[in-house]
């Protein structure tokens, strides 16, 4: 397995060690939350990280092809749901959680095309610019969400949190805008695949 790859499966890794921190606080107060977000966003340093390795280097391979998407659902779609368990109640909660399942279903729509197009005819859809642009709004949506908490308490301004969260609404209505476009950017050059 070359280093690209590698780096794609720490992103996996990577994943229930946030849920930990973000989730379960372990004694840690609002630091749980800088922890798990600084682990949240070396996870999505990986991203980039391997695509440019890959490419830079010739090493890309169908695998990373494949497993890069994948990684990143796994990634997104976790802490979208940590989010969604964190802000329960809450109008931010509601709205987050219709985000997400937004998210899901594109999700699982895109894996479900790339599945199609692998058993027709071996073809393996790599991330479009589109996706890739949706993965970075979401990944900058969740990194900003989870330090929220953190902030919040450390400045203790009513107005930055305010503004805090005035911006969190901005990059949640952009992330399922991007959510949106890049699914049916997918449909449309796909297609073929699903009408056969």
């Amino acid at each position: 397995m070359n280093l690209p790859n590698k780096l794609t499966l720490l992103r996996v890794i990577l994943v229930p060690v946030f849920m930990v921190f973000y989730l379960c606080n372990l004694g840690l107060g609002y630091w749980s939350y800088l922890i798990a977000a600084v682990i949240y966003i070396v996870a999505a340093c990986t991203d980039f990280l391997d695509g440019s390795i890959a490419r830079k280097y010739g090493l890309v391979t169908n695998l990373g092809k494949f497993l890069d998407p994948v990684a990143d659902k796994v990634m997104v779609m976790a802490s979208l749901l940590c989010l969604c368990y964190g802000n329960a109640g809450s109008l931010y909660g509601i709205l987050l959680t219709f985000a997400t399942a937004i998210v899901i279903l594109r999700e699982l729509a895109v894996t479900s095309m790339r599945l199609v197009a692998a058993s027709a005819d071996g073809s393996v859809i790599a991330a479009a610019m589109l996706g890739k642009i949706k993965t970075t709004v979401q990944m900058l949506f969740v990194s900003i969400a989870i330090l929220e908490p953190f902030l919040t308490a450390v400045i203790g301004n009513e107005l930055v949190a305010q503004v805090l969260r005035g911006a969190l609404y901005v990059l949640l209505a952009a992330m399922v805008v991007m959510t949106i476009w890049s699914g049916m950017d997918y449909l449309v050059k796909y297609w073929k695949y699903i009408k056969e």
